[in-house]
């Protein structure tokens, strides 16, 4: 019997034996799910958009309908606009002098200090990864951290090989501010992101020593990708071409304490290569005419044109976002009834995300049983999801080593586990969202199970105790909020049906 058959099967009902092994997956497709709207379907919902599923969460997205919860998690409906969060602070001060910024201020902005005894940007690097996790566990009810964390890993730095603090933050800034917004735009901005800049060597690329990473990386990874034979469809001279294209680019350098556009970079004309850039037949022999001066900024806005254009784009981003937020695998039926319409719904709107997120999440293939309950977390969605679920209890900016101390240890704790937040392994993300045939089976092995269940039993006994402050799940207070915590059978039926 197939998944499916199982999971529909009525109490004490005989399984079925029959060969679906000749058919598909599932052949569900982006027609509207109309089906029921349950905890079942709801925590479903929310496992996949946010970080967990907490019993209030739950509770809230149950008295809506099935569109607006949708909306909701998109920012369409009941949300304020947009506002950054108010940015990391030296929480570090206690083991390290930073001469730049005194303690419990915000540190962004300020110039690391590297005089051969003093080297902030470590810590500093840390207090961000410590401030990103409290941005997940104390997300709105919105998909915009979940998407950030799809961002990272799809628009690729390692902080270890950045070593510039305000440029790993405005990287991650930049992420956020855009999470909702247009994938164009968002591809054009992180070219010229100090951080990518200085990860893929964007800022040594000049008309006397071309770099051709990023050009790669732009097509290979960002935008056009490969296709069903695993190769490119592009050229070697393409990625040429394109590096040609994006010469000039540099970072300032005191640490983006001095640009005024926003990305810590600016063009220098005497850098870039004013030829023009012929492209291939993929590219349908485009030719990107040179320009100099500070009009050869404007040749980048020329290929994001030519770039965008194909429709390989559209399909490579939607490939992508199914495989974060639905499932693993794309077989044949799925690749003509989600992901083509769906690249077609991405196009026509212009690259804008949300209605293309909008299409997917309220469709009846993502409700569908069979993508339900069938993807091994990732160790982030693992730690941060089942502290949110058990409303853990994090100190606040009154005890700031505590603080920071509390969302560092989840951070830890996923890294042993083999996801640290902005590190991802390389500039193709961690390999759970892209190795086959294991996808999502990489996350565990005799390794990071073990660390798996360590982590739930010492969260659920003792806990972390660290600067003052103890992080630990309190079963006692979690139950006090459900239902009818006093009849055992009740309130094992509500825990499972919540967990």
């Amino acid at each position: 019997m197939d998944r499916r058959e199982f999971l529909t099967l009525e109490t004490g009902q005989a399984p079925i034996h029959q060969d679906f092994s000749h058919i598909f997956r599932t052949q569900s497709g982006l027609a509207p799910y109309t089906g029921a709207w349950t905890i079942s379907e709801v925590r479903h919902l929310l496992k996949r958009t946010m970080f967990g599923s907490k019993k209030s969460d739950i509770d809230f997205f149950l008295s809506q309908s099935m569109n607006d919860s949708v909306d909701t998690l998109l920012e369409l409906i009941n949300h304020p606009p947009f506002t950054p969060p108010a940015p990391p602070v030296n929480n570090y001060s206690a083991t390290l002098n930073d001469p730049n910024c005194a303690a419990g201020q915000p540190w962004p902005g300020t110039a690391d200090t590297n005089n051969g005894t003093i080297y902030t940007y470590t810590s500093r690097k840390k207090s961000l990864k410590s401030w990103w996790i409290s941005q997940m566990v104390g997300q709105p009810r919105s998909i915009r951290e979940k998407m950030v964390l799809f961002y990272s890993n799809h628009f690729v730095i390692e902080f270890d090989m950045v070593t510039v603090s305000t440029y790993v933050y405005r990287y991650n800034e930049l992420l956020r501010a855009n999470a909702l917004g247009n994938f164009k735009t968002l591809t054009r901005e992180i070219t010229i992101n100090s951080a990518m800049l200085k990860y893929l060597n964007g800022d040594k690329n000049t008309n006397t020593a071309p770099n051709e990473n990023y050009g790669r990386e732009l097509q290979e990874l960002f935008t056009v990708g490969k296709d069903a034979t695993g190769l490119p469809p592009y050229t070697e001279d393409d990625v040429q071409a394109a590096a040609r294209v994006l010469t000039g680019w540099k970072n300032d350098l005191v640490g983006g304490l001095t640009s005024a556009n926003g990305f810590n970079s600016y063009f220098e004309p005497t850098k870039h290569d004013v030829n023009d850039k012929l492209f291939s037949s993929f590219y349908g022999g485009v030719t990107i005419t040179g320009q100099s001066g500070m009009n050869g900024a404007l040749e980048m806005d020329d290929l994001m044109n030519m770039i965008f254009a194909k429709d390989e784009v559209a399909l490579n981003i939607c490939r992508r976002l199914y495989r974060f937020f639905v499932y693993y695998e794309i077989d044949a039926a799925t690749e003509a009834n989600v992901i083509v319409p769906l690249a077609q719904i991405f196009r026509t709107n212009n690259y804008e995300i949300v209605p293309t997120l909008s299409a997917l999440l309220k469709s009846e293939h993502f409700f569908d049983v069979l993508n339900r309950g069938c993807v091994i977390k990732s160790p982030i969605d693992f730690t941060v999801g089942m502290s949110r679920e058990f409303d853990v209890a994090f100190p606040d900016s009154s005890n700031l080593a505590g603080q920071y101390s509390a969302w560092d240890r989840l951070r830890t704790q996923a890294s042993s586990m083999s996801q640290d937040a902005g590190d991802p392994p390389s500039v193709a993300g961690w390999q759970a969202y892209y190795q086959q045939p294991s996808y999502h089976e990489m996350w565990i092995n005799s390794d990071s199970l073990p660390k798996r269940n360590q982590f739930t039993d010492r969260m659920c006994s003792n806990g972390y105790t660290s600067n003052g402050a103890t992080l630990i799940f309190d079963p006692v207070i979690f139950t006090t909020t459900l239902t009818t915590p006093g009849d055992p059978l009740l309130l094992i039926d509500e825990v499972l049906s919540l967990l």
